[in-house]
């Protein structure tokens, strides 16, 4: 791939993407969004830590401190969702990651499989497995913040007994953070992926290599030649 036109710049700043090699993957709205969302499900799984986990909740202490930020932290998880639905590519992908297509059922055995060969992993913009991690966690989302409010306000429904809140709620919480750690290692097994999350641009053999089916269906208008400045 060709040099950057900022490849001589000094350690630490940014640089422009060449404007042969580079596809545009996301818009600042996308990255805002999932950089917004990823800073308060932080502070919800570390407050929640510090509430649960002795020696830690007896480290940080200020017990009514970390409920305060527990719940609105919660409370506040699905905002950068709704605000990004202002953006007409956010809601793009939102419909890209709700469909799934023939190949994504290729891609999903050729990974049972453990097929890695060039072609076996057909993928759009988002490939099988990013779809169902983004509908898994939009569902846990909902029910965390369901039995959180039946926690918080015992009398929203009182057929259901706060003991069985709690359980649920704990349970999911455990299965989020699991899911969480092997989201974050997928992360940093791939730098371009990461790259395109925080720059919004990723290399073209990247992108034909990893989403094969993705260039096809954008077609040339995906290929631009400056990277958003956030």
């Amino acid at each position: 791939m060709p040099s950057t036109a900022g490849s001589t710049a000094r350690t630490g700043t940014a640089t422009r993407p060449d404007g042969a090699g580079r596809v545009r993957r996301f818009t600042t709205a996308e990255r805002l969004v999932h950089r917004s969302t990823g800073y308060l499900m932080l502070l919800c799984l570390v407050s929640a830590a510090c509430l649960y986990i002795g020696p830690l909740a007896l480290l940080v202490g200020r017990r009514p401190l970390m409920v305060t930020v527990h719940e609105w932290s919660g409370i506040s998880l699905p905002l950068p969702l709704l605000f990004g639905l202002l953006s007409a590519e956010f809601r793009a992908d939102l419909r890209r990651l709700n469909r799934f297509a023939v190949y994504d059922r290729q891609w999903l055995r050729a990974v049972r499989r453990r097929r890695t060969a060039p072609g076996a992993r057909p993928a759009g913009k988002f490939n099988a497995g990013q779809k169902l991690y983004a509908g898994w966690i939009a569902g846990a989302v909902l029910v965390m913040m369901s039995t959180g409010l039946l926690m918080w306000f015992t009398a929203l429904l009182p057929f259901i007994s706060r003991t069985s809140a709690i359980f649920v709620h704990d349970l999911l919480a455990w299965a989020i953070t699991f899911v969480l750690i092997g989201h974050m290692r997928r992360a940093l097994g791939d730098p371009e992926a990461r790259l395109g999350m925080r720059t919004g641009y990723v290399s073209r053999s990247w992108a034909e290599s990893r989403h094969p089916r993705w260039l096809k269906e954008e077609g040339p208008g995906a290929v631009t030649g400056e990277a958003d400045q956030a």
